[in-house]
């Protein structure tokens, strides 16, 4: 029994660390309504990698690495510098536009390298069970140096995601605080997506801060909600995959995909029982 929960110490801790930071930046990217953000985002990085590979380095490599990093960068920062005055095109469908784009992209060069198809399948289904410490301190080292940039420039950034397509600022203005919520986004995302994969990225993004956006509009709740929602169903989804022997990925996608519908449950629950009591009253 110790020796099973030292082997999963890294991954639950990694998965922690991982909530804590998607979740918080989940309600950014939900109050926007740009959903599908991230996987855009993972897709120019696996993109990136596979670029990497075909000049003839290693899969872990620092260069690869560096390679996907410097691409990803580029492109959403070209996706940040779309955002105009009246938006012609929404940047949803530059988000679908790009992911495709990326993923077409990455399938050719695929067929060029040995293993290419296999690589592309990692992305989806990540390598949580197998972190290792120093992936766990790398991640939290670069997490805590993204979330001081995030405190400095809160204000300006909730600014941005509430007011989704307009201009709260200038327009230069805006662009330069969205190029930087860009760029730290996809540094979270690229270091997270080989980690957990795509589908558990984007499930601990967005169900944390869906489930709580359903009961507050208040930011402060709606992060201390998130974090606690993250948290609580990285952890459960990992004592779920120990004590039933399954895969910890897919565990903790699916107890928080329920974890959504209960809530949703609730909510329309309670909305219908305070509006009977309140008919009952006027009927009185």
């Amino acid at each position: 029994m110790i020796d099973n929960l030292l082997f999963l110490a890294a991954p639950i801790t990694v998965s922690i660390i991982l909530a804590g930071i998607l979740s918080y930046l989940g309600n950014h990217i939900l109050t926007r309504g740009i959903i599908f953000v991230d996987i855009a985002v993972a897709q120019i990085a696996a993109l990136g990698t596979m670029i990497g590979l075909l000049l003839g380095f290693a899969e872990e490599s620092a260069n690869v690495k560096m390679i996907s990093y410097i691409f990803t960068i580029a492109v959403i920062s070209i996706f940040a510098l779309t955002k105009f005055k009246k938006q012609v095109i929404s940047q949803e469908a530059i988000i679908g536009i790009i992911y495709c784009l990326a993923l077409g992209t990455a399938m050719l060069l695929a067929e060029r390298i040995p293993g290419g198809s296999n690589f592309i399948s990692k992305t989806i289904t990540g390598n949580l069970l197998w972190v290792t410490w120093k992936s766990v301190l790398s991640c939290l080292i670069m997490f805590i140096l993204i979330g001081i940039i995030h405190v400095i420039f809160r204000r300006h950034f909730i600014k941005i995601s509430d007011s989704k397509n307009g201009l709260p600022y200038s327009l230069w203005k805006t662009r330069a605080y969205e190029l930087l919520f860009y760029i730290t986004f996809s540094m979270v995302i690229v270091k997270a997506v080989p980690i957990g994969g795509v589908f558990f990225v984007f499930t601990l993004l967005i169900a944390p801060a869906a489930a709580a956006t359903l009961f507050t509009d208040s930011w402060k709740k709606r992060l201390i909600w998130s974090w606690i929602i993250g948290i609580t169903g990285a952890i459960a989804g990992m004592y779920l995959s120990f004590t039933m022997n399954i895969s910890n990925a897919p565990a903790i996608v699916t107890l928080l995909g329920l974890i959504v519908f209960l809530f949703a449950f609730i909510k329309l629950a309670t909305k219908r029982i305070v509006s009977h009591n309140l008919s009952k009253e006027k009927g009185s």
